[in-house]
């Protein structure tokens, strides 16, 4: 801890699911966190952070909205890396039409002036950008087929629509693509001074220090109940062929990795499994065999498509935990909030 004493981190969106847990993480290793939030004014978000261990002392509180992306100014000040987790949040917006291109422009916006941000701030060394798989569509630009393999090379196509989209799905889908390319853009800039890493991540369950049930957590248990978020699950299994899915503590230790190497740049795939929803409904069956899945819900694609990316591990990070282990935390963080009693 005490090599870490004294530097500072800013993490943006640091009250939700992942952001929480990486405040949480680098609280315990003795950084200085600047952790910003859309509303200072919420006693419940405000609250969990100042309770993590080390919070009293190493936690610094910011406004900041990505919709007025130079309120991020203040809190990157004095910062050595940046961990940028904010995305627009899609219901906001009032009129469906809008949706994909408002989400897109918001997020393109925000890169930009986020980067102008740690260029000016003198000190920021390194960006850790949190993007998301359904930016990384192994599937051919004619939508027609799927490549042999997900990794670091795809890049999902704009011009397809989806199985189970909707416009929300959609906007997400485009504001992540859009924003991940743009940032990549910076790579190099300032003379290779500012690095910028990309870590797309899975469908992120096992746990959580929230007290509600986190939306991705939700969807890795939806076929237990018959809800709006398998539809989301099946969605993401027609951009992505498969499920990528990793545990909380894995996809943390990642961010944390990244941001730790000597130096680091580029794209990187973070899951630790790659299961077809069909595979999900067969650990239920089989490790859980009290659990009723509905056989509407269980539909087996056979699709050959492979895990490729290998990044990750080639610059040393290990992942603790496995499929079973993933999917087994989320049914518990589930059954403790009582979430199959209290959802629609």
């Amino acid at each position: 801890m005490e090599e870490n004493s004294g530097c500072k981190v800013c993490v943006t969106g640091s009250s939700g699911y992942l952001g929480s847990w990486i405040v949480k993480r680098l609280l315990e290793k003795g950084y200085i966190v600047h952790a910003t939030l859309r509303n200072l004014g919420d006693p419940n978000k405000v609250g969990l952070l100042k309770s993590l261990p080390n919070g009293e002392r190493n936690l610094r509180l910011f406004e900041a909205d990505i919709y007025s992306p130079n309120d991020y100014e203040r809190a990157i000040q004095g910062c050595k890396y940046v961990i940028h987790l904010a995305t627009p949040v899609l219901r906001d917006f009032k009129d469906e039409s809008n949706q994909i291109e408002e989400t897109s422009e918001a997020a393109v916006g925000g890169i930009r002036s986020m980067m102008e941000s740690c260029r000016r701030s003198g000190t920021v060394k390194r960006l850790i950008y949190t993007a998301s798989v359904v930016a990384a569509s192994p599937i051919q630009d004619d939508g027609k087929a799927f490549k042999p393999s997900m990794d670091e090379s795809c890049w999902t196509p704009l011009n397809i629509s989806f199985p189970y989209a909707n416009q929300g799905l959609m906007a997400y889908t485009h504001s992540k693509t859009l924003s991940e390319k743009e940032l990549l853009r910076f790579n190099g800039d300032e003379g290779g001074k500012l690095e910028v890493v990309s870590l797309n991540c899975g469908v992120v369950g096992g746990d959580t220090i929230l007290s509600i049930m986190p939306e991705s957590m939700a969807m890795l248990v939806s076929q237990i109940i018959d809800n709006k978020r398998y539809a989301v699950l099946r969605f993401l299994e027609e951009v992505n062929g498969k499920v990528p899915i990793v545990h909380i503590e894995d996809v943390c230790d990642a961010h944390i990795f990244c941001m730790e190497k000597s130096s680091l740049n580029g794209r990187f795939l973070c899951a630790s499994a790659y299961l077809a929803s069909a595979e999900i409904a067969s650990h239920w069956r089989k490790y859980h065999p009290d659990i009723n899945i509905a056989e509407e819900l269980v539909e087996d694609l056979g699709r050959d498509i492979v895990w490729g990316s290998t990044k990750l591990k080639e610059i040393g990070f290990e992942y603790k935990f496995n499929a079973k282990m993933i999917l087994d935390g989320s049914l518990q963080c589930a059954q403790r909030m009582d979430y199959f009693c209290s959802t629609d």
